[in-house]
């Protein structure tokens, strides 16, 4: 259950980068002898797994060796790592490690790996030699996680940029993606159908803005493919391409390619929630019967604890944690706590002489009222959260709730 907490809420992790490069300073020495490559795994079948990974390689040509540095390190055994990872306040590490090592754990797992070498100036590859050897000091190694900010594939970035003197965000933050952070998540984790349908109730309306090119590197293999399309300079000032060559390090192909798109959810919404919807009003209709009397009690119930407990997970992440992707979420409008509240009367309806109150119908209203403006900001471009299919699967049946307490059917 703690691990698939974990990945619903994985894509909210968005509390500000803590490592800084402030105290860094490079030797100045040419990386003569050193090449660096950025070297992209596939995504792999675990849910951490499902967004891939990258990581900085360096091989110095003298002893023959390639480290490669790897900033997406955790360890679910780390002391209060469930409770951090619920506050958002995940801390991650960098470390590094022989690449022989590396690839053998991914063709382990059949994961694909690429290597791209990069068109740098000696400097150039100085200065990343001594960041990545200050970067990996016990003092400076771990850093604050943040899912769309800080990840093992933005860090990467983050050093190249640095490397290459800010040209490589000037290059790519320009470009428009024709993406936004909620669909490249959702669609990475869509061969998980149930941690996608979590993670997509739980970002708020910040993951529905456009992204550039840049911003979406946050996913390991849309930075591998931007990187094939940046130029840089030689030390001679003429432009060149930033890739220099690329190589297939680990075949892989096994496992299946993430969709282009994540899948549209309007349509299985709406017809399970009118499904559900069509139910209710039956069972409320034949509750005369004590098999629809029961039935009605159970579907009721189970339906407001679930949409009950989805709001305050909604709630929880707004006000109490540093999850900002998951603030001023809309969907709280149709997963509403106030559903808890109504339980008791669901039990209730058990029983033949069931006699819903006032309060019990004034509840009811108030959360269709909160589906109806959910509906209204929807409709308001400046506003709009993509949770349209959410309210198709939700509506129905607050509705039909509502509905079920107007007139208690005479047995």
């Amino acid at each position: 259950m703690l691990r698939v907490l974990a990945a619903l809420f994985c894509a909210l992790l968005l509390a500000a980068p803590a490592s800084a490069t402030d105290d860094f300073v490079a030797s100045g020495e040419p990386g003569d002898t050193i090449s660096v490559s950025v070297v992209t795994f596939e995504p792999g079948s675990e849910y951490w797994q499902r967004f891939g990974h990258n990581a900085l390689l360096l091989r110095e040509s003298t002893r023959g060796v390639a480290i490669t540095y790897n900033y997406g390190l955790f360890d679910f055994q780390q002391k209060n790592f469930f409770l951090n990872f619920a506050r958002g306040e995940m801390v991650y590490r960098v470390a590094p490690n022989y690449l022989a090592n590396d690839l053998a754990i991914y063709n382990e797992e059949q994961r694909w790996a690429v290597e791209q070498k990069l068109n740098l100036t000696p400097a150039q590859r100085g200065w990343l030699r001594d960041y990545l050897s200050w970067n990996v000091q016990r003092e400076n190694r771990d850093y604050r996680y943040d899912y769309f900010l800080s990840n093992c594939s933005t860090k990467v970035r983050d050093a190249l940029d640095r490397a290459l003197g800010g040209s490589l965000r000037t290059q790519l933050e320009s470009r428009d993606s024709g993406f936004d952070f909620r669909r490249e998540a959702l669609r990475l984790i869509a061969p998980a159908p149930l941690l996608m349908v979590g993670m997509d109730a739980a970002l708020g309306p910040a993951a529905d803005r456009p992204i550039s090119v840049w911003q979406h590197g946050f996913a390991p293999l849309r930075l591998m493919a931007a990187l094939r399309t940046v130029t840089t300079r030689d030390a001679e000032g003429h432009e060149q391409p930033l890739v220099a060559e690329e190589s297939q390090l680990l075949p892989g192909g096994v496992l299946p390619e993430p969709p282009a798109l994540p899948p549209d959810l309007r349509l299985p919404f709406a017809m399970i929630g009118i499904a559900l919807a069509l139910a209710l009003l039956l069972l409320a209709r034949y509750r005369g019967q004590p098999a629809a009397r029961y039935a009605f009690a159970v579907l009721a119930t189970l339906l407001s604890l679930v949409v009950g407990l989805g709001g305050l997970i909604l709630a929880a992440l707004w006000v109490l944690t540093a999850h900002r992707y998951g603030w001023r979420n809309e969907n709280l409008l149709l997963l509403s706590p106030l559903c808890l509240l109504l339980i008791p009367v669901w039990l209730g309806a058990a029983h033949a002489r069931w006699q819903p109150s006032r309060y019990d119908r004034t509840l009811a209203l108030l959360i269709v009222i909160g589906v109806a403006l959910a509906a209204f900001l929807h409709a308001i471009p400046t506003l709009s959260q993509a949770n349209g299919h959410w309210w198709l699967l939700l509506a129905p049946i607050h509705v039909a709730l509502a509905l079920s307490l107007r007139k208690p059917a005479t047995p």
